[in-house]
C-alpha cells in the first residue's frame, strides 16, 4: 500500500477557500487533507503540528504563504509550497471556486 501525500490548504480565515478543497480532496485516495486559516480568528488556525505533518502546503494567496514563513520559519523552511492566486471572492463550495481546483 502506498502512503498518502498529506496536503494542507491555506486561506485565511479557513471558512470558505480551503475547507472547499478539503471537501473536494477528501474522497481522493491518494491524498490526507486539512484545511487551516492563517488569522487568529480562523475557524482552525494553522499550527506548528500541521505545517510538521504536511508534506506539500497550498495557500492560496501569498500574503498565506508569507505569515507561514514568518510564523513557523523553522517548520517551513524546506515544505514545498505553493500560491493557487485564489482570490477571497468565493463562498464555501462556490462553483467558480470548485472549477479553480488544483490538483
Amino acid at each position: 500500500m502506498t502512503r498518502r501525500l498529506n496536503v494542507l490548504f491555506v486561506c485565511s480565515k479557513n471558512q470558505w477557500r480551503s475547507p472547499t478543497a478539503e471537501a473536494i480532496y477528501r474522497r481522493d485516495e491518494r491524498l490526507s487533507v486539512r484545511s487551516r486559516g492563517t488569522a487568529k480568528s480562523a475557524v482552525q488556525t494553522i499550527r506548528s503540528d500541521d505545517i510538521i505533518w504536511a508534506d506539500v502546503i497550498l495557500v492560496m494567496e501569498d500574503k498565506h504563504r508569507r505569515r507561514i514563513l514568518a510564523d513557523f520559519p523553522g517548520e517551513s523552511r524546506f515544505k514545498p509550497m505553493h500560491v493557487l492566486d485564489i482570490p477571497d471572492d468565493y463562498q464555501f463550495m462556490d462553483d467558480e471556486l470548485v472549477v479553480c481546483s488544483p490538483v
